[in-house]
């Protein structure tokens, strides 16, 4: 068994749960940390063989990424924290396997993910990548000043866990294969668009930022101060990634990116106006 200990969370994932739990029979402890799904989600994870936890968020920090390195009782130092809609190949399990049993030589790993969307894994484009691989006893996610934000939610959001150490990044990655409807995909987005305005438009997004490795921290600075940024997001997936390679889905993929980030620039315009104008009263 690769020593390893893998959190799943989920909410309603009876649709996504099984595609996501038979790549993870290899690693020592398997735990669904659930909040309260109605969909069958647990006995899913059940008859997989995972460890299910129920989880009740109190509104208050920690959020339930910060609580599952609180409170699960691992028995493994290092930890790997996959989404419901994440399926990890064969390759990069072996990977992990590989790099456990010779001894990591970083305190965590980032991890590359490709979207699956409207039905096809997209090859070029943009990705994802996520610190989800880290020796639990050297990272904490930071708690972040957004119990105020109306979409807040029990979740830590867009943000990395800090690592006291290194990071490195493996090879492989997984796919982002989300099997509910793309409306739901949309409205998640939403909701980060909302949350990460909030943000944004009083300068907490810039604490948040901080705390990112030097790289990353600047790609995010410099990408806070472009023009047009939304127009150069979808060029940067569509044509200098190569997205037109994946056909329609790859268009569709680049062009909601864009959007996304549309969204997040005129919420914040909107809340700044708001902010800036007098309260009205009515006579």
């Amino acid at each position: 068994m690769i020593p390893v200990s893998v959190v799943v969370m989920t909410r309603n994932e009876a649709v996504n749960l099984p595609h996501c739990l038979p790549a993870l029979e290899r690693f020592a402890e398997r735990f669904v940390v659930d909040s309260g799904s109605t969909d069958g989600t647990p006995a899913i994870a059940e008859a997989a063989g995972a460890r299910v936890v129920p989880f009740r968020w109190d509104g208050r920090y920690p959020k339930k990424k910060q609580w599952c390195l609180d409170h699960l009782p691992f028995r493994q130092d290092w930890v790997l924290f996959v989404d419901a809609d994440e399926r990890l190949g064969n390759a990069l399990v072996e990977e992990i396997a590989a790099l456990m049993a010779a001894g990591p030589r970083y305190d965590g790993y980032l991890i590359n993910g490709r979207p699956v969307f409207l039905g096809r894994r997209l090859r070029f484009g943009a990705g994802n990548r996520k610190l989800a691989l880290f020796d639990r006893r050297k990272a904490r996610f930071p708690s972040v000043p957004d119990l105020d934000v109306a979409t807040m939610w029990e979740v830590e959001g867009h943000y990395q866990p800090v690592i006291a150490g290194r990071v490195g990044r493996l090879r492989n990655g997984l796919d982002h294969a989300d099997d509910k409807p793309v409306a739901a995909w949309l409205e998640r987005h939403a909701r980060y668009a909302d949350w990460e305005a909030a943000l944004r438009s009083d300068g907490r997004m810039t604490n948040l930022i901080a705390l990112e490795s030097g790289v990353r921290r600047w790609l995010k600075i410099g990408l806070d101060r472009l023009p047009a940024r939304p127009l150069l997001i979808f060029l940067y997936g569509y044509v200098l990634r190569l997205g037109f390679l994946d056909g329609g889905p790859g268009f569709q993929h680049a062009l909601a990116r864009a959007f996304y980030y549309w969204q997040i620039g005129v919420k914040i315009a909107d809340a700044r106006r708001r902010a800036a104008s007098p309260a009205s009263t009515d006579d």
